[in-house]
């Protein structure tokens, strides 16, 4: 089973100094038929105008992944940390028993594009860390979080994993799935199809029940791949 998300029937979260799509219910969206799918709470695309950003705010029992696009995130938290997050990295926080961070945009004059991601733990009350960091581009899958940390990705306290995968224009693959298993894709960028469905940056697919996906690029395409119970 496929059930697409397009990227224009996202829930709209803006404000003046932010364009704001929400994909599952948050904030001031509130649309029953996407309040989550499996372990996955939240995707916000957001592009924050400069000088602005997210003051400081508490979280709680949440893993929060950030994947800046275009930008820089100027980032501090209640854990000691003050750093940027520059365009092509990741960053993870387990918020666990409870923290406090900010995201502002420190340019004077270039937006910031990122994807912000929640993940339900499999457990409460775990303590809060943070990590941040690239993975190089690569032809096909770079896993990104996985629940013991393998090839270099960062932990993830659930049973699921994150791939990229990065393909060029005109480019066919077969991925095997498991059909026991729910996914879900999230192109971030390009044109492609799944199964013979069209998707471009910002489509998703909720997937259940599928053994494949037949993949076939128009255009440079990444997108991100959820494997959730």
């Amino acid at each position: 089973m496929l059930k697409l998300r397009k990227a224009q029937e996202r829930g709209d979260g803006s404000h003046d100094w932010l364009q704001s799509r929400h994909s599952f219910s948050f904030a001031d969206y509130y649309d029953p038929q996407h309040m989550h799918f499996s372990h996955l709470r939240v995707i916000n695309e957001d592009i924050i105008a400069p000088g602005t950003g997210f003051g400081l705010h508490p979280h709680k029992d949440m893993e929060i992944l950030t994947y800046v696009l275009s930008g820089t995130v100027e980032h501090r938290d209640s854990m000691g940390n003050t750093t940027r997050v520059n365009a092509g990295e990741f960053q993870i926080m387990s918020a666990g028993s409870g923290i406090f961070h900010s995201e502002i945009n420190p340019s004077e004059n270039q937006p910031l594009h990122l994807y912000q991601i929640w993940i339900i733990p499999e457990q409460k009350g775990i303590t809060p860390r943070y990590r941040q960091g690239s993975f190089v581009p690569q032809p096909g899958a770079t896993l990104i979080l996985s629940p013991q940390a393998e090839q270099g990705s960062f932990k993830v306290y659930q049973d699921m994993k994150l791939w990229r995968y990065c393909y060029e224009e005109a480019q066919q693959e077969n991925l095997s799935l498991n059909p026991q298993r729910s996914y879900w894709l999230q192109v971030v960028s390009g044109e492609l199809s799944i199964n013979g469905t069209p998707l471009s940056a910002g489509d998703a697919l909720g997937i259940k029940a599928e053994q494949a996906l037949q993949l076939k690029t128009s255009a440079p395409t990444e997108f991100l791949l959820f494997d959730l119970v």
